[in-house]
């Protein structure tokens, strides 16, 4: 295994690790246990837990843009609100279903580095894209476009963490159920 896929499987194991157990259960020797990996391997990688977290960041960081820049979302000049809505849900589905440890090791992550600027704004910027929020709003003649993109983003940040972690967690994803409640909520946001 190449050192660069042997990272990769580390930094998978670590979000994995804390979507499971929690920021505290993360620890090289952890991440060694769950990999049946020798002792020392994971600090072999990684020397420092910062480093290690650093990792995890790009990691979500990167798979977050990914995703939203495969997710060709209708311009928001050409595209009617319930749309956009309908459009928005099956994303936010999408991410709910096969990368849920990532949404949750992401927002347990946002808290514990709330001391951090660098790694916190990394994070918290990396569910969507301001700037679409933004271009959704202008294009939809929003009064203050960058006050709603803003109030937008957080719906949505709310709407991830309610059905991983809240009243909705029960609601599975992958299901017309879970597009239909993420639409109606997003639908009403947009709406207003």
């Amino acid at each position: 295994m190449s050192t660069t896929d042997r990272r990769i499987l580390i930094v998978d194991a670590a979000i994995e690790l804390i979507a499971r157990r929690g920021i505290r259960a993360l620890t090289h020797r952890a991440l060694d246990t769950a990999l049946e990996l020798p002792p020392g391997s994971s600090s072999y990688y990684f020397r420092t837990k910062r480093a290690l977290i650093e990792a995890i960041a790009d990691r979500i960081s990167a798979r977050s843009r990914s995703d939203f820049v495969g997710a060709e979302f209708a311009a928001p000049e050409t595209a009617d609100l319930p749309s956009v809505a309908h459009g928005i849900a099956v994303w936010l589905d999408r991410l709910l279903l096969e990368r849920r440890d990532h949404l949750i090791a992401r927002h347990a992550l946002i808290v514990d580095l709330i001391g951090d600027p660098e790694l916190h704004t990394r994070l918290s910027n990396s569910l969507f894209s301001l700037e679409g929020a933004r271009e959704l709003f202008r294009a939809n003649d929003f009064p203050d476009p960058d006050t709603a993109a803003a109030d937008f983003i957080a719906v949505l940040e709310g709407a991830v963490f309610d059905r991983f972690g809240g009243n909705r967690s029960s609601l599975p994803p992958g299901t017309p159920a879970s597009v239909s409640q993420l639409t109606t909520l997003l639908s009403t946001y947009l709406h207003r």
